[in-house]
């Protein structure tokens, strides 16, 4: 675990202009892309960050990142598919942590080295993998986020706490030809359901509870598709307004504001971030 030594005057001196999350407590999962990305911008809008994956290294480069900017991190090192890790993950965030105000719930696999693919193709192990490293890690956050918020009181907003579940453009909108990873796409289904379903119960309790969908980002997971030069040129029409592959601030964008007081009337949302997917379609 790290933390940040520096004078608070100091690091409140380099927080961004907004610091929306000034004081507050963000749990995140996953360091390198999104959830890399999303731990550097809370920790410059102010809030202590800790960040959960499973890669020591990883997290030990982000941290380094986000102190050498006068940010203030922790991280743990876990495997989210397993339930007393996550137990364990939570147990010492609330120990550091000011309050556990957000959790951005972003780390999970795409299944296709595992044997994840079309249905006719697909292998019972790229299905059980995929599910349980997208679907099931998210069952055990949102459960621990849940249980942990219901323990805290209302802030001046009423709120007990934000959640931000990761899901996929695939759920709704697939791409046959180069995207045909069945499995993939029903663990995000399945996390759009829990979103909602979770959204519903706690609201009620000041909880909100959100979803995020991006379409291809340029994340390391999606390293293969944005190396190879047909998929590129079909993003530069299915995603016009990335013309390619979306840069990860602008998915990180949306997540603070969805995470942030902001968006304090907003909840049971799956808030597509495609670059236009949805509403375009390649040229022939």
């Amino acid at each position: 675990m790290s933390f940040m030594g520096n004078d608070d005057v100091d690091r409140d001196a380099r927080l961004s202009p907004r610091a929306r999350f000034a004081g507050r407590g963000v749990l995140v999962t996953g360091s390198t892309g999104m959830g890399g990305s999303a731990a550097r911008a809370l920790a410059a809008e102010g809030a202590h960050v800790f960040v959960v994956a499973r890669n020591p290294d990883h997290l030990t480069n982000l941290t380094a990142d986000i102190e050498a900017a006068g940010g203030r991190c922790t991280t743990h090192s876990a495997d989210l598919r397993d339930e007393e890790a996550v137990e364990d993950v939570f147990t010492a965030a609330i120990h550091v942590l000011p309050r556990l105000d957000a959790v951005y719930s972003v780390a999970g696999i795409s299944g296709r080295r595992f044997g994840d693919g079309p249905l006719h193709e697909a292998t019972l192990e790229g299905w059980e993998t995929v599910m349980g490293a997208n679907a099931t890690s998210q069952f055990l956050v949102v459960r621990a986020a849940v249980r942990r918020m219901l323990d805290q009181t209302s802030d001046g907003n009423g709120s007990r706490g934000a959640i931000l579940t990761m899901s996929s453009t695939l759920v709704a909108h697939p791409e046959p030809t180069f995207f045909a990873t069945h499995g993939y796409a029903a663990s995000k289904g399945a996390i759009d359901g829990l979103t909602r379903a979770a959204a519903a119960y706690y609201a009620p309790h000041g909880i909100r509870i959100n979803a995020i969908a991006p379409a291809l980002v340029a994340t390391p997971m999606s390293r293969r598709a944005q190396d190879d030069e047909a998929i590129r040129a079909y993003l530069a029409d299915k995603q016009p307004l990335a013309r390619g592959p979306i840069d990860v601030e602008a998915v990180t964008d949306v997540a603070l504001h969805l995470l942030s007081d902001d968006a304090r009337m907003i909840t049971g949302q799956v808030v597509i971030v495609d670059g236009g997917w949805t509403v375009s379609e390649p040229r022939r």
